[in-house]
């Protein structure tokens, strides 16, 4: 990528990157990068290594071999400072992960108060603004168990941007939401990217990723194996593996039209 004063720097670069858990190798050398402010949507069976790499990114696990780095740094390197990392690549997690005890306010305040050192008076302020950013300004007060499992999604999500990010990741953060509560989220996340946010997102939500995603990446047994702009990969994939998975994933969809994958080398399910 460059610009007219030069190459800019690739918001996150992942090269050569293996993980295994004993014998079993989840991450075969997964090369990828993300420009600044782009989103890329991960799609792929479950076990395919999608959550490992975001895990690996977050420095929630430890690489085998291969590197990471955000920008100009690696953060795979020895002695790297962890929790400043993580302060700078936010996750959000199919579970929300919140304090039961806590109110909706302090769960998003309290990381930034005690590893930001931010005044109480200055992290609630942020607090509150960011909930008005997810639509939960009037459940500020409120606990987690009086929202609703869309409502404590977007917490979770204000929560990480608390830390003020540049990259945030998202590990399937709908699939333990009821159907109608899917909607509230992804609408949170396309106006989080429409704001600039680089954004790398485990996703099912094919239409989500077609519609908000930059770039569509398909992984299969730990490794990329096709990637491009969202409508090609959707509609026109080239492997045989791709094609699979889709006619796959379609038979969970109630209507076709939803989708509108229109090539699949003349096959339907």
């Amino acid at each position: 990528m460059t610009s007219p004063g030069g190459p800019i720097e690739p918001a996150l670069r992942i090269e050569g990157l293996r993980k295994s858990f004993g014998d079993l190798e989840v991450l075969k050398g997964v090369d990828l990068e993300l420009g600044q402010h782009e989103v890329v949507c991960l799609i792929g069976s479950s076990g395919s290594g999608k959550s490992t790499l975001l895990r690996c990114v977050n420095l929630l696990e430890r690489v085998d071999a291969g590197s990471i780095w955000l920008g100009d740094e690696e953060i795979t390197r020895d002695g790297v400072d962890v929790p400043r990392v993580r302060q700078r690549v936010g996750m959000v997690f199919q579970q929300f992960n919140l304090f039961p005890h806590l109110r909706v306010l302090d769960n998003v305040a309290l990381a930034a108060r005690r590893v930001r050192k931010l005044p109480r008076e200055v992290a609630e302020l942020r607090a509150q603004q960011l909930l008005a950013r997810v639509g939960l300004a009037a459940k500020a007060r409120q606990y987690p168990h009086q929202l609703s499992g869309g409502q404590q999604q977007r917490v979770a999500i204000a929560r990480a941007l608390m830390m003020e990010p540049r990259v945030m990741l998202f590990d399937e953060v709908t699939s333990a939401l009821d159907p109608e509560l899917v909607g509230e989220v992804l609408l949170a996340m396309r106006d989080l990217a429409a704001s600039g946010m680089t954004m790398l997102v485990v996703t099912h939500e094919l239409q989500f990723a077609r519609e908000v995603g930059d770039r569509l990446v398909f992984v299969d047994e730990g490794r990329i194996v096709e990637q491009g702009l969202p409508h090609d990969v959707l509609d026109r994939p080239r492997d045989e593996r791709t094609r699979r998975f889709l006619r796959r994933s379609l038979r969970l969809v109630h209507s076709l039209d939803e989708l509108s994958l229109t090539d699949l080398e003349g096959e339907r399910p």
